[in-house]
């Protein structure tokens, strides 16, 4: 079906706008990106910069362009932290509000914990808050006077949630017990901060619950993950690879944690995107959470904790963006479809009143559309302004649209053009925003998947990781074999140094992101890629933000 739509577009495409009508584009995105048309009026400065960048030659500058000058980011006077715009905000708030959904219709209530936690509580966990301790933000001062106790901010919920978990369960009447909360949590941390992807302070949902088996607790860890998963796919485009971590990466204080790894093309990087853990039995040890069951008899209770943050923003802009700015999945789009109306000279008022009523049927249909009819900026300014926002669909209406009854749709995604009769819009926009989804997670698959190498041997590692690639790789799973990873591809590989490569290498030591829930075969005898020790599974390993 993709392919019978690219031929078709492919046709329609070959009709092309008039000679004076290109010229107009033409000038407009020279004054969008460079201000410079002579015998034009200069634009506002602000209005000039669109993404100068490239996402291939300089990711790091792309990226920050992308979001400042999209209006998704705005910095802020304490390092770490961002003001996230409306635009941004709006693809948080179609992810939560999905998400919300799914979650509560798994029978799970939300909740509202405060977000400050003692400094007894935390020494409650203390082995968990290792990992934690030096990101944790503390609170000393109440005005002038220092405060009896410093109070810590969360850096996550445990501590918090659990003391009251052991008052509320009593009997396996009261079990299961299951709540979410969305809140933001601050995690001071020393690394290079990355708007979205590592940052003090972040938005997420974090679930908690309480069940009297293991197996029911397993059975949530799973759901939460594919539930997870599904809003990446079926939202953001984006594909995931489902595993459990290694015994080094878990979360402090579970028994197993399952994760979703993402993979980032343009630099070669993994990214972990969702957890879901399995904390067995040990904070209820902590906690002393314990219920009795029919016969009298005291247990501990099994519990699971799962999160999703914004980071998942920041993976979408980076996977879908170009050199032209954002590519916003339709489903998430703040605004999926913009009209831009080109006025006729005697009659421009007509033309924007026909965008102003196709705008209402389509909200009828609940499409998110709106019409820029602002006089102060031409239609091929208007143009480059929402492809660097990443609106998914444009619609123009020009003069002769108006005389034939037909519209020019252009697609962001990849930037086709055809001629749409008006009246089939309110069918053709939903049908156009699903082939548009499709497409985009088929394109992000297929460059994930380009992006995994098989190695079975050390010396392929570095030559494998310098061609911005993940590894799958038969692994041990030791312990001692993974820190020797880490500490053998921390450097640059000496060949590449010599061979004067510097400016395209990457750096940063490999780790392993997961073991994939879904395992190839693997041939008896088959060996560890590290150690030379026989091979338990198939796992993936990358640089990694």
């Amino acid at each position: 079906m993709l392919r019978s739509c690219e031929v078709q577009l492919a046709n329609v495409g070959a009709h092309c706008r008039n000679a004076r009508f290109r010229r107009l584009r033409s000038v407009e995105q020279q004054r969008f990106f460079s201000a410079s048309g002579k015998g034009q009026k200069r634009p506002r400065q602000e209005d000039t910069k669109g993404v100068t960048a490239t996402k291939s030659a300089d990711f790091a500058t792309w990226y920050t362009q992308v979001i400042t000058r999209s209006e998704m980011v705005e910095y802020y006077d304490v390092s770490g932290c961002y003001i996230l715009r409306p635009w941004s905000f709006s693809i948080w708030q179609q992810v939560s509000r999905w998400l919300d959904d799914k979650i509560q219709a798994l029978g799970v209530q939300n909740a509202y914990f405060p977000c400050f936690v003692s400094q007894e509580a935390l020494r409650t966990e203390e082995e968990h808050l290792e990992d934690f301790a030096p990101e944790v933000a503390w609170v000393t001062k109440s005005g002038t006077s220092d405060l009896t106790k410093p109070i810590a901010i969360r850096p996550t919920s445990e501590t918090i949630m659990y003391p009251a978990f052991a008052k509320w369960i009593r009997s396996y009447r009261d079990l299961p017990l299951q709540l979410n909360q969305w809140t933001n949590v601050v995690r001071w941390e020393f690394k290079q901060p990355t708007p979205f992807l590592r940052t003090r302070e972040f938005l997420w949902q974090e679930g908690h619950t309480a069940h009297a088996t293991e197996e029911e607790a397993s059975d949530v860890v799973r759901t939460a993950l594919e539930l997870y998963a599904q809003a990446y796919t079926d939202l953001l485009a984006l594909p995931v690879i489902k595993g459990v971590k290694s015994s080094e990466e878990r979360f402090a204080g579970s028994v197993y944690t399952e994760t979703l790894e993402g993979f980032i093309p343009a630099t070669g990087r993994g990214i972990q995107a969702a957890t879901s853990h399995y904390l067995g039995q040990n904070f209820a040890r902590m906690f002393g959470i314990r219920f009795e069951d029919v016969s009298g008899h005291k247990h501990f209770v099994h519990q699971t904790c799962w999160g999703f943050t914004t980071r998942c923003i920041g993976i979408m802009i980076m996977v879908h963006g170009d050199d032209k700015g954002l590519v916003l999945p339709p489903f998430v789009a703040p605004t999926q479809v913009i009209l831009i109306p080109i006025p006729a000279r005697k009659d421009g008022a007509g033309v924007e009143a026909r965008c102003a009523e196709l705008a209402t049927a389509l909200k009828d249909r609940g499409i998110r559309c709106e019409v820029d009819a602002r006089q102060t900026y031409s239609p091929g300014w208007k143009f480059n302004w929402w492809e660097m926002k990443g609106v998914p669909i444009r619609l123009e209406v020009g003069p002769k649209d108006m005389a034939q009854g037909t519209c020019r749709l252009v697609r962001r995604f990849d930037g086709s053009k055809q001629d749409v009769d008006q009246s089939q819009l309110a069918t053709l926009i939903p049908a156009e925003l699903d082939y548009i989804h499709a497409a985009m997670l088929e394109k992000a698959t297929t460059q994930r998947d380009e992006g995994i190498a098989t190695v079975t041997r050390w010396d392929e590692v570095m030559p494998t990781l310098q061609q911005k690639k993940l590894i799958l790789a038969p692994w041990c799973e030791s312990a001692a074999s993974e820190a020797e990873i880490k500490s053998r591809t921390k450097e640059v590989a000496p060949e590449a140094a010599a061979a004067g490569e510097n400016a395209s290498i990457l750096t940063g030591a490999m780790k392993s992101l997961c073991i994939p829930l879904t395992q190839g075969p693997m041939p008896p005898g088959t060996k560890c890629f590290v150690t030379g020790e026989p091979a338990k599974r198939w796992a993936l390993f990358g640089r990694s933000y």
